[in-house]
């Protein structure tokens, strides 16, 4: 099986990025596209990102979470803490964020490290869910081998039966992450594929510095 793909083109024009017009802080930066984007183009899920994490094999692995809150503090997310993602984050709290939002030729790509939120804000954001996805984070033992679809199922409707008249629970097992960044790198097409890219690094002493990258 083979395709060439080499005539796959398309020109950025949408944009640019100067240094001079970037903000002290990445995190107002990062807010202000944010904002752009959510607002003026068409992004099914302008809070979706690509998280990377190295697993216990050395190997990467990146899949799509969503972004659930942002702050001067970082970036939060919620998952299974012995889902695989967990697991790795345990072993290595050192993780990406990659956001990509092509409708406005964005793209910014987040390193950081990893700790757990409290279990007080955890609570709080679970209890907002719908009950579904409550129950869905109850019935499933994330990333372990399953026979087949069926057995979710009929999980899901049993915890249903159990859970008719009595709040659900957040399991032990669910809860936040927040991604507290280093660098933060910002990066918008351009034409000729001249792009303007964009670096947040912080140094010893906390402070942002930001250079502009060649593309």
């Amino acid at each position: 099986m083979e395709r060439d793909l080499a005539d796959y083109r398309k020109s950025y024009d949408k944009g640019e990025l100067l240094l001079e017009n970037t903000p002290d802080n990445p995190l107002q930066l990062f807010q202000n596209w944010f904002e752009e984007v959510d607002s003026h183009f068409k992004e099914e899920e302008t809070n979706a990102m690509t998280l990377s994490t190295i697993g216990k094999d050395g190997f990467p692995k990146s899949r799509v979470v969503l972004l659930k809150k942002y702050s001067a503090e970082g970036f939060v997310f919620y998952t299974n803490y012995k889902s695989e993602k967990g697991r790795a984050i345990k072993e290595n709290p050192n993780v990406c964020l990659s956001f990509f939002w092509p409708g406005a030729e964005r793209q910014i790509i987040i390193k950081g490290t990893v700790n757990k939120i409290s279990e007080e804000e955890s609570d709080a954001y679970f209890n907002s869910r719908p009950v579904g996805s409550q129950l869905g984070a109850v019935a499933s033992h994330q990333s372990e081998t399953v026979l087949n679809r069926e057995i979710l199922e009929k999980h899901l409707t049993e915890l249903k039966k159990d859970h008719k008249d009595r709040m659900i629970k957040r399991p032990d097992v669910w809860g936040g992450y927040i991604v507290n960044p280093i660098s933060v790198e910002f990066w918008q097409g351009r034409a000729n594929r001249l792009h303007d890219r964009v670096l947040y690094s912080q140094d010893s002493g906390g402070n942002w510095l930001r250079v502009r990258l060649q593309p």
